[in-house]
């Protein structure tokens, strides 16, 4: 009785023993997987940040792109629709026989009127006007005032406030003809033909 019962007061040492070795060994291990855990998880949340940063990046150029595209659109819409100008042809007087006239006095007869519709100023520089055939006339830095009107003549002579002059010695306008009067970036803005069927007036 006494043999067996030492056995198993060993057997009992020994088996404690090796639960508390057990049990020791248990954190340190719990411990290697949190710092493995921790570890990995650092380094997703740096690889998601690098691809959410570069995502940004991305975003901020495409939209940038996009921007710019349709701010150039936006000019060009700004091009195409121009308010309507307030400076038009007027009254055209076409004159025959002014030819050889050696002062073009004669010409002078032959003139095209210019009126500005509007309240305000205009300066004409740049502005030009056209027959059939292709003579043309450019504006010198002229200011019209609003609600007022100058002619141009074909002859020679003085600028004044109400009279330009193109200083031609042969006629331009024809008994059938059109004028067109364009802006200083060449777009239309006035035509007036007249002929066999009469004036036609047509506001660009």
């Amino acid at each position: 009785m006494s043999a067996s019962l030492t056995t198993r007061r060993a057997l009992a040492a020994v088996l404690a023993a090796g639960a508390l070795i057990g049990a020791a060994a248990m954190p340190a291990a719990a411990d290697g997987h949190g710092h493995d855990n921790g570890r990995n998880h650092s380094r997703d949340n740096g690889r998601d940040h690098v691809r959410d940063h570069d995502h940004g990046r991305d975003h901020g150029r495409d939209n940038g792109r996009d921007n710019g595209r349709d701010n150039g659109r936006g000019r060009d819409n700004g091009r195409d629709h121009r308010a309507p100008s307030s400076i038009a042809i007027g009254e055209v007087q076409n004159e025959d026989g002014g030819r050889g006239d050696r002062f073009g006095r004669a010409l002078n007869r032959e003139w095209v009127e210019v009126k500005n519709t509007g309240r305000h100023a205009v300066n004409l520089r740049g502005y030009t006007l056209t027959d059939e055939q292709g003579n043309r006339y450019r504006f010198p830095d002229f200011r019209l005032d609003g609600r007022s009107s100058v002619k141009v003549h074909t002859g020679q002579g003085h600028d004044t406030r109400h009279d330009l002059y193109q200083d031609r010695r042969r006629q331009v306008w024809d008994d059938s003809d059109t004028a067109t009067l364009r802006d200083d970036r060449g777009n239309i803005i006035d035509t007036e033909s007249w002929g066999r069927r009469g004036h036609h007036h047509r506001n660009g």
